[in-house]
């Protein structure tokens, strides 16, 4: 694999991330924890972006059953700071909620949240449980196409944010750990049905001594394995990776090794059956990337470097 991003864009980044972490518990162990646990998408743990009148082209493409409900539900694996988590006062917060807050605003409808485990919720959409996924998800095109376990039925994807993976160690890196060569022989965490698990059944074919892959259903429980001493690494999202070397033990904890690795487009995924809600979604993102407000909200969360300048539909590779 090769980086996809140069030193000092990631020193910029992880210095961007101060400012995030007053926002996060301190402590890497208050972290792991999923504090709203898992609701099955019933809404139990939402939060909701303010509905209005909508403005402009992109609410009239809404179709009229979600203008009429007022409403879009989202599916969302909310353990994966700082795109979206807990906070402290256990209110759903991140960039995600962020963004669909202003999305929201655009199209005169709610965003609720509602928390899920990461490899059903392409599923629970497509049945129904909610609208549209939005929760750090990467585009590719097995997903595009259901042809990958956690995306079962498939999904078209409104890109909104570009990030790869990251290599996180314990500080001082022990293992001496630079690239994904290095994770040979080690035991390495990665969540369940991610890019960041395929990362690693990629690389177990270049390895003489296999890797251990100690694979988790949210990502924090990663996090703790790691601080636990029962992995090497994790394999996680570049700006999780960034964000809790930052933050865990009051930056102490942690450290990320190597550069990005293959950086691609996040996706809002919605229903193929529904064309009308993605190009709406399309359309009010465009809206906010002109107009600035996406800008002003990626710079609240110092994830400037994951921005994009036009809203993509189906990106992936």
């Amino acid at each position: 694999m090769t980086a996809s991003t140069t030193r000092r864009p990631r020193l910029a980044a992880v210095g961007a991330f101060v400012a995030a972490g007053a926002l996060l518990l301190s402590a890497c162990g208050d972290q792991t924890d999923d504090e709203g646990g898992d609701t099955g998408g019933n809404g139990s743990s939402a939060e909701e972006s303010p509905a209005g009148e909508g403005t402009g082209a992109a609410a009239e493409l809404l179709p009229a059953d979600i203008r009429e409900a007022g409403e879009i539900k989202v599916g969302s694996d909310i353990a994966y700071a700082p795109i979206e988590f807990y906070d402290e006062n256990d209110e759903i917060t991140g960039i995600d909620p962020a963004i669909a807050t202003a999305l929201g605003e655009v199209l005169g409808v709610e965003f609720t949240f509602e928390n899920g485990t990461f490899n059903g919720l392409v599923l629970g959409m497509n049945n129904g449980r909610h609208d549209i996924v939005m929760s750090a998800m990467t585009d590719t095109k097995e997903r595009q196409e259901g042809a990958s376990e956690d995306a079962e039925g498939g999904a078209d994807f409104v890109n909104y944010f570009q990030a790869g993976s990251a290599i996180l160690v314990p500080a001082g890196n022990p293992e001496g750990i630079e690239t994904l060569d290095d994770l040979c022989g080690l035991a390495v965490a990665a969540q369940q049905g991610t890019a960041n698990e395929a990362l690693i059944q990629e690389q177990q074919s270049a390895c003489d001594e296999p890797i251990e892959d100690v694979i988790n259903p949210v990502d924090s429980d990663s996090i703790t394995a790691l601080q636990s001493g029962r992995a090497d690494a994790v394999i996680t999202d570049y700006p999780v990776a960034l964000y809790n070397e930052l933050t865990a033990g009051g930056g102490d904890a942690f450290e990320v090794v190597g550069e990005q690795i293959d950086a691609a487009p996040y996706g809002i995924a919605v229903p193929k059956d529904n064309p009308e809600l993605r190009d709406a979604i399309q359309a009010a993102l465009q809206e906010i990337i002109d107009n600035g407000t996406y800008a002003e909200i990626l710079a609240e969360w110092n994830a400037e470097a994951g921005a994009i300048e036009e809203a993509t539909i189906n990106a992936g590779e």
